[in-house]
């Protein structure tokens, strides 16, 4: 790409980003803090990426999915996963109509912009994985016909910790599909007081939609045209590469991985490096951009053994230890 190429990306991505900065203003209103949150959420939104967010209940989760979608004019449903729950509760099922004397579709909750999958991993197995056709194919099939869901189509999943009772862990291949995994802690001190000053009368401030579906497509589209260089793609194919062959890259890993990081994840971690500069207002991609969202992108992917959990490592240090090893372009 030539120098005014990139340029001329870069005034796109200028232009475009303020609309962003001006929603994450709105969502503002009514989410404290989270900044880490709401970055990660418009990086799943800009990038057709989904997200699962693993924290405590009571951090505000929801609140941030469901004012998103008002703030860019998108629909939203929320579906609380309970062992009870059915695949048609999601995906939808036929209905019979006496007076025509036929089988009708009614759709389920997955046909809106914004799929809140509330406790994901209280659902058992059968009912997680009625997600992954339209996860991953962005459709439903009912009966014998297959339904197109809209666009956008974004699943944020929350889950409990997987140590909490009556929780299931999701299928490797389920999670495989999320493009981000974000956790999420307590708020910070004066977080907690400003949400006690804001919301400690039972009211919740009003939002406003600041993007409509249209100007988020044209985002979008500025997002794809970001550059990146040749060093750059090399560096995110290395950091993937060393999940699977540690030893080559003189990292002592052995017996703590099962398995590495999918052809997937490459694919993830360069959109999401994408997002990320451009809610910066930058048109090119740098290494920083995939150190700050490689974590989210990788933590979930790594499958490690029995060793490492015996060792109390988590996959977030297999993560720090890979971009520790890995020389930066």
């Amino acid at each position: 790409m030539q120098n005014g190429d990139v340029q001329s990306v870069q005034e796109w991505v200028q232009r475009e980003s303020g609309g962003v900065e001006r929603l994450l203003t709105e969502v503002r209103k009514v989410i404290v803090g989270q900044r880490y949150l709401l970055d990660r959420m418009l990086i799943g939104l800009l990038s057709d990426g989904h997200l699962l967010l693993e924290g405590v209940p009571g951090l505000a989760k929801t609140l941030a999915v469901r004012t998103m979608a008002a703030a860019v004019h998108g629909s939203f449903q929320r579906v609380q996963f309970t062992p009870d729950l059915l695949p048609a509760d999601l995906t939808g099922t036929l209905i019979f109509n006496q007076k025509d004397g036929e089988f009708v579709p009614r759709k389920g909750p997955l046909f809106a912009n914004f799929v809140l999958a509330d406790e994901i991993n209280r659902a058992p197995a059968k009912v997680q994985s009625a997600l992954l056709e339209a996860m991953q194919e962005r459709q439903v099939t009912i009966g014998e016909t297959t339904y197109p869901l809209p666009k956008p189509f974004l699943v944020l999943a929350t889950q409990n910790p997987i140590e909490q009772e009556g929780t299931y862990p999701l299928p490797e291949a389920q999670v495989d599909r999320f493009m981000m995994k974000v956790k999420l802690d307590y708020p910070s001190m004066a977080d907690e007081r400003e949400i006690l000053d804001r919301m400690g009368d039972g009211k919740t401030p009003s939002i406003e939609p600041i993007l409509d579906l249209e100007a988020l497509s044209r985002a979008k589209e500025a997002v794809q045209a970001i550059y990146v260089d040749d060093r750059v793609r090399d560096y995110i194919v290395r950091i993937v590469h060393a999940t699977r062959e540690p030893s080559a890259y003189e990292l002592d890993l052995e017996g703590l991985l099962q398995y590495g990081a999918s052809p997937r994840a490459t694919l993830g971690l360069m959109a999401a490096s994408r997002s990320h500069a451009f809610i910066r207002g930058r048109g090119f991609v740098t290494p920083e951009d995939v150190k700050a969202i490689g974590g989210d992108v990788l933590r979930h992917r790594l499958i490690l053994s029995y060793e490492a959990e015996a060792e109390a490592i988590s996959s977030d240090d297999i993560v720090r230890r890979v971009f520790d090893a890995v020389e930066v372009p």
